[in-house]
């Protein structure tokens, strides 16, 4: 929520979650955006997480101004 609207690359979410140093092939960031989407939605919020296809993610915190 930090970073809402910005986009953050895959290698920085497995750097500062998981603290993955070196460059990995993993699927752990998918699933995981995948769980928290599915959580979302169940949950009726308007947070909203969108791929940035060959990059990462950008999360829209749902806040209206």
């Amino acid at each position: 929520m930090r970073r809402n609207g910005r986009a953050v690359s895959r290698e920085e979410l497995l750097r500062e979650i998981w603290g993955y140093e070196t460059e990995v092939e993993t699927r752990v960031t998918d699933e995981t955006v995948r769980r928290v989407r599915a959580k979302l939605q169940r949950a009726g919020s308007g947070v909203q997480i969108e791929t940035i296809w060959g990059f990462g993610y950008r999360m829209d915190g749902g806040q209206t101004a």
